[in-house]
């Protein structure tokens, strides 16, 4: 055991210092003469680094530790669900990223909220959109950066043999160790190292898996448990009717084109890329990583009795691998949860130290002060999700993610998709905003509505807002901004 444990330590030193590495070697980028070195790496990732960063943090902690767990809770319907996010993917890239990428960089964004609040003027007003837009992507993703936080610490602990409070902490201060000296760009090479992990990883286990029970003897086991695992009469977690689960598909789509965290990438492409190039990637990248939930099917069957459905995974690689691929596996999934956990982090302190500058206090400021300024932000929110995570009540990891990323893409679907169908003004976009946090928080927190209905319900009233509320006031707003 204690050779066991001394390889694991071993591994996970070797996987910091290399980390660490790649931030030291993207800090020339990310000290530009501009911000958009530090927040969207200078406009300077290819096809591949940029695809592997989109699927690395689009599948991540949730993906390895809460998918799992949600599979085991609620059976094959996640299966489904989870692959829903390969296609979307792959659909956002190809139909949606071109657009968005260059509509920003004729308005010289370096953000999603600062692209939304362009969009729709220039004035006061607009620097009320961006400031908005900023306080609500902090506090929503604040919370989904406490799941993958949480969800780091439990891998960690287990792995690593001491308390999970204490994984959580050396976790979360590498990630901010190479996100503060590289930006975007270290954001993006450590996840194309973590993704080829990832996918090693996922074949690995359904490798073993699949070994051990093919996926009819599965089926037929998991049918005797309960039949509702693999015919279920609903399609709980995402809602009542059967057909609820096949609504992962819009709300992935939009999940990828309009998340800050994740169409921030977008911003960062080189502009001479083709992103049906980077489409390429995306999509045998996806669909590899959706087989993982099947780790939930198969524990239900070895170990139906688990106190926790979110120690699937866990308890997974320390019965059925052997150490050393066990070790390897936790490896490659605490760097799918960094994934995530440093794109949150960074979406999070470029929103603080940039978005609010920029509503508040507006005009140019010197470029090494601002840099300061965006790696301090880093540190302290950083420091702040780890303390959320510590007094946080207990939770279902997918929830909390859900709760985060469904609210906020419920909050901008209007002002930053809606608009590329029709331009609304600065008005409907605030509209939009408040709208869809409303509702689509509202309906998660407080209702028995699924998982997607929630956030789709939000992203309904936020495009009747956003559409509505503009038709009402465009005597008040002029209708700028740059076209595509």
């Amino acid at each position: 055991m204690d050779d066991i444990l001394w390889l694991n330590w071993t591994i996970m030193a070797i996987s910091f210092a290399v980390l660490i590495w790649l931030g030291w070697r993207s800090s020339t980028i990310a000290e530009g003469d501009d911000e958009s070195g530090f927040l969207i790496a200078g406009r300077s990732l290819g096809p591949f680094v940029g695809a592997s960063t989109i699927v690395a943090t689009g599948f991540s902690g949730w993906g390895f530790m809460g998918s799992p767990g949600v599979a085991y809770e609620f059976g094959a319907t996640e299966l489904l669900g989870n692959f829903m996010f390969a296609p979307a993917m792959v659909i956002a890239v190809l139909f949606f990223a071109r657009y968005l990428a260059r509509r920003a960089q004729k308005m010289r964004s370096c953000t999603i909220p600062e692209y939304a609040a362009r969009l729709h003027g220039d004035g006061s007003l607009s620097r009320w959109v961006q400031g908005v837009a900023a306080v609500i992507t902090i506090v929503l993703l604040l919370v989904f950066l406490t799941s993958q936080i949480k969800a780091v610490g439990i891998l960690a602990a287990g792995w690593l043999d001491f308390p999970e409070e204490w994984g959580a902490t050396l976790m979360i201060s590498i990630i901010i160790l190479y996100t503060v000296l590289g930006g975007l760009t270290a954001v993006a090479w450590t996840d194309t190292l973590m993704l080829m992990g990832m996918l090693l990883g996922a074949v690995i286990i359904a490798t073993q898996i699949f070994g051990d029970l093919s996926p009819f003897a599965l089926v037929e086991q998991l049918r005797a448990i309960d039949p509702a695992l693999v015919d279920p009469a609903t399609a709980r977690p995402y809602g009542e009717a059967k057909g609820s689960v096949f609504l992962v598909l819009p709300y992935a789509f939009l999940f990828a084109a309009v998340l800050p965290f994740m169409a921030v990438r977008f911003l960062a492409f080189r502009p001479d890329v083709k992103f049906h190039h980077a489409g390429m990637f995306v999509a045998p990248f996806a669909c590899i990583l959706s087989i993982i939930p099947v780790v939930g099917l198969y524990m239900r069957v070895k170990m139906p009795g688990l106190e926790h459905a979110d120690q699937a995974m866990p308890i997974y690689l320390e019965t059925f691998l052997h150490p050393a691929s066990g070790g390897f596996i936790t490896l490659c999934i605490l760097f799918a949860m960094k994934s995530t956990a440093n794109s949150l982090l960074h979406t999070v302190a470029s929103a603080a130290s940039h978005d609010l500058r920029v509503a508040i206090f507006p005009g140019h400021h010197d470029p090494r002060l601002t840099l300061n300024i965006n790696r301090l932000a880093v540190v302290v929110f950083g420091v702040t999700g780890l303390l959320m995570m510590l007094f946080a009540p207990p939770f279902l990891l997918s929830f909390l993610g859900i709760l985060g990323t469904g609210t906020l893409l419920a909050t901008l679907v209007g002002p930053v998709f809606v608009s590329s169908i029709w331009r609304g003004n600065a008005w409907g976009a605030l509209a939009a905003m408040l709208g869809g946090f409303v509702t689509s928080g509202g309906m998660l927190l407080f209702t028995d509505a699924g998982w997607v209905e929630g956030p789709l319900m939000g992203c309904v009233i936020s495009t009747l807002l956003y559409v509505g509320v503009s038709m009402a006031t465009f005597g008040l707003t002029p209708r700028v901004g740059v076209t595509a």
